[in-house]
């Protein structure tokens, strides 16, 4: 089974048409008003989160990182089934407080942080992950005026990377987090500041399906933690070892082994922090996981066209709502997400085409050389794989198309 008839089996289809949250496409169409939309099923969310449950450890709290897809309506439903929220702006932190998640359960990671977002993260009562020492002064000098103690916490820059993942934020130089040696000179600075010190941070990479690296990535992280928690005068209470569990994008991609990753886990927590660190709390951190194969973009075609040999679709969204999809986002070898007729998912795919934007550049493809029923203008296209790093990580500006409408269905 490819992975586009996998995605159309687990959403669920009727009449030959996909639906998603159990609504038809259609439907879901002249509910948005327009093409393109987003539409990010409930059910699956809360699938994800308990299969998360079942196989980490029961001692881990689950954050969800609000970046891999802030519209309130996910983050509202996530905040009833996730134990806390990461943040990596104040926008994002005012998103998570309208939840009834408590601000102490809120953490701001994210270096460039400006002295009004540390102002309103302190007034807040929300974790401040440290990324600099000039962050920390500025922190307090905010504190100051806010007259409030601040709550932080220092993102580590590791000594190592891990490979695997599609984007690496850990080894060598980094604009994220204290490098590693310099750590233990900041938490003596932190130990003079009138500030309440809550424990460590490393997130080393993102997007990894292999869950032997992952492990290893934690059983360092949390290795490196404790020799950092030595210089430290008191009890370490937080200890987020970061995320970085992928999700399928390719057909040559397979998905991550989540039980092995929390068996592994589980090995890390009783073998090297529960005994040196009794007080700390775990927190795995976690976005795309959660919501990536949740969601799909859905565009409809506007024309379709011969050029030379080569059949285009030519529809109504693009890399202005996908950037990722374009391979834009990331990708060195641009490679298709999976793609189908969401109206007409029950036909053969015996026709060859290209999926292109309504933007002018060369760079707005969705799909290349994609096997689909024989579309024509009005059918429906779904883009699988579109509830991470959407809507908010492309470029909505561009060229002033109209923005696409998100649902919760």
């Amino acid at each position: 089974m490819s992975a586009r008839d996998d995605l159309v089996r687990r959403f669920g289809s009727a009449a030959g048409e996909l639906r998603v949250g159990g609504e038809p496409l259609s439907r879901l169409a002249a509910r948005a008003g327009s093409t393109p939309f987003f539409a990010y099923d409930r059910a699956e969310l809360t699938r994800r989160v308990r299969e998360l449950r079942e196989a980490l450890p029961d001692a881990v709290h689950l954050s969800y990182a609000v970046k891999a897809n802030p519209y309130p309506a996910v983050v509202q439903h996530l905040a009833r089934i996730v134990d806390r929220f990461d943040v990596a702006s104040a926008r994002e932190m005012l998103t998570a407080l309208d939840t009834p998640t408590a601000p102490e359960r809120v953490s701001f990671a994210g270096p460039g942080k400006t002295t009004a977002e540390l102002r309103q993260a302190i007034a807040a009562g929300v974790t401040i992950e440290l990324e600099s020492e000039g962050e920390g002064r500025r922190a307090v000098d905010a504190a100051a005026e806010v007259g409030r103690r601040p709550r932080f916490a220092i993102r580590v820059n590791p000594p190592f990377e891990v490979k695997g993942s599609g984007m690496r934020m850990g080894g060598g130089a980094q604009q994220f987090g204290v490098d590693a040696e310099l750590a233990p000179d900041l938490i003596s600075r932190v130990a003079g500041w009138d500030a309440e010190f809550m424990g460590f941070h490393i997130f080393a990479g993102s997007q990894n399906l292999n869950a032997e690296l992952i492990s290893t990535a934690q059983r360092r992280s949390a290795e490196l933690i404790v020799e950092l928690a030595e210089h430290v005068d008191g009890p370490i209470r937080y200890v987020n070892l970061g995320g970085g569990f992928g999700i399928p994008y390719f057909e040559t991609d397979s998905p991550l082994d989540l039980a092995a990753v929390g068996a592994g886990l589980g090995d890390v927590i009783d073998g090297v922090i529960a005994p040196s660190l009794p007080d700390a709390q775990v927190v795995i951190e976690l976005g795309r996981y959660i919501v990536g194969e949740a969601g799909v973009y859905v565009t409809r075609v506007v024309d379709r066209k011969v050029s030379r040999g080569k059949t285009f679709l030519v529809v109504d969204g693009g890399l202005h709502h996908q950037l990722a999809a374009s391979g834009n986002f990331g990708q060195v070898i641009r490679r298709n997400y999976p793609i189908a007729l969401g109206n007409r998912v029950a036909e053969a795919s015996d026709d060859t085409v290209h999926v292109v934007g309504c933007s002018c550049t060369p760079l707005d493809v969705l799909g290349s050389d994609v096997a689909l029923p024989a579309a024509e203008p009005g059918d429906l296209v779904v883009v699988f794989q579109a509830g991470a790093y959407g809507l908010t990580a492309s470029p909505t500006g561009f060229l002033s198309h109209p923005e696409a409408i998100e649902l919760l269905v």
